[in-house]
């Protein structure tokens, strides 16, 4: 079936393309793009013709290209570059509007907070408080929060202490790409709390942010849960936004705050600072030398263990 899907996907791609593999130029690729995103198709959908047609052009380079050299004189050269490859595709994506401001993050945690209070399952609900919170304050990616283990968590090392990111991602096909993240903005205060108060509360493992099973959440859990509960925050879906943009959120609330790009570039685990600077999408007072107040966790904290003594 898989086979079938990559073979209509192709033909499809060639269609668009209109011209023999080995003739496409990156002008093609960058035409076919673009036409694409007029036609309002997705980004996946844009990146999956990108892919398809990478993947055939490899094979004919590696069986094929002695064969078209001596019937048509071509020698292959693939027309994907560094400029139309698929993870550029989506440069265009909602996904690289402004991230979420520093008030919204907070109202949003501060709806959260009010809900650990109220909420059926008092084990759910303050576990993603938790979970969002490292997201936010560590710029994870939402499979390395799923990844985390208790033993992760080094309340001793560095002024800030700090989370050891042991799968962070790589480059392709280089593995996992560890890294070592301050715990900024009180964010050790949440953690601590939640290995005390909360993490108890559910069955015995090494994760860190376990499901009622005490196994990992996936990655679209956490997405999923985090479109249910502002779905229950009541706001407008043109305030929601995704576990992704939380990281996003990270890098700009750090910089405009006057946080050196380097450091943010490391703090996220981005090969390149160029890679850091899409993420970075500063604000106009950021223009005027204003500086943001980024969400706090340590007064929500102080309040969550108060209630938690006197609900105990």
């Amino acid at each position: 079936m898989t086979i079938d899907n990559d073979i209509g996907q192709l033909e499809r791609t060639l269609k668009v393309l209109g011209r023999p593999a080995w003739e496409v130029t990156p002008e093609d690729i960058d035409r076919v793009v673009g036409d694409l995103a007029v036609q309002g198709r997705k980004t996946s959908t844009r990146r999956e013709y990108v892919q398809i047609f990478k993947g055939f052009h490899r094979f004919l380079q590696a069986r094929k290209a002695a064969e078209i050299e001596a019937a048509f004189g071509v020698r292959l050269v693939c027309p994907v570059d560094e400029f139309n490859a698929s993870r550029h595709v989506g440069d265009d994506s909602p996904a690289l509007l402004p991230p979420p401001t520093p008030e919204r993050v907070a109202e949003f945690f501060d709806f959260m907070k009010q809900r650990i209070a109220t909420a059926r399952k008092y084990g759910p609900a303050a576990r993603d408080y938790a979970m969002f919170r490292t997201l936010y304050h560590a710029g994870l990616r939402s499979e390395e929060a799923s990844l985390l283990e208790k033993p992760d968590l080094h309340f001793v090392r560095g002024p800030f202490c700090k989370l050891h990111v042991r799968f962070g991602k790589g480059a392709h096909t280089s593995g996992p790409r560890p890294r070592w993240v301050p715990m900024l903005d009180g964010l050790d205060l949440v953690l601590r709390w939640f290995l005390e108060d909360v993490r108890p509360k559910f069955p015995d493992s090494p994760v860190l942010f376990a499901d009622e099973s005490g196994g990992s959440l996936h990655r679209g859990t956490i997405r999923n849960r985090l479109r249910r509960l502002m779905e229950l925050e009541g706001r407008p879906a043109a305030e929601w936004f995704s576990p992704h943009a939380l990281r996003r959120a990270c890098a700009t609330h750090n910089y405009e705050r006057g946080v050196d790009l380097v450091a943010i570039q490391q703090m996220l685990g981005h090969w390149t600072v160029s890679s850091t600077m899409r993420y970075v999408k500063p604000r106009e007072l950021h223009l005027t030398g204003e500086k943001p107040q980024v969400a706090s966790s340590r007064q929500e904290v102080e309040g969550l263990q108060r209630y938690y003594q006197l609900t105990a």
